[in-house]
C-alpha cells in the first residue's frame, strides 16, 4: 500500500511539473517536438508492421 501511494503521488506530481512546464513557450516547443517525434516513432512502427505482414502473406517463390 505504501508503495502505491508513492506511485501515485509521483504520478501526481510529475503531472503538476508538465503542466506548469508547459505553460512556457520553451515547454510548448519541447513538447511539440516530443509529440512529433512519438508519432513518427509510430508511424515508423506500423509501416514496418504492415511490410512484414504483407511478406508474410505474400505467396513464396
Amino acid at each position: 500500500m505504501k508503495t502505491f501511494l508513492a506511485l501515485a503521488f509521483g504520478v501526481v506530481l510529475g503531472f503538476v511539473a508538465a503542466h506548469q512546464f508547459n505553460r512556457t513557450e520553451q515547454g510548448q516547443r519541447f513538447f511539440h517536438d516530443l509529440d512529433a517525434k512519438a508519432r513518427e516513432f509510430g508511424a515508423a512502427v506500423a509501416d514496418g508492421y504492415h511490410a512484414r505482414e504483407a511478406e508474410l502473406r505474400s505467396p513464396e517463390d
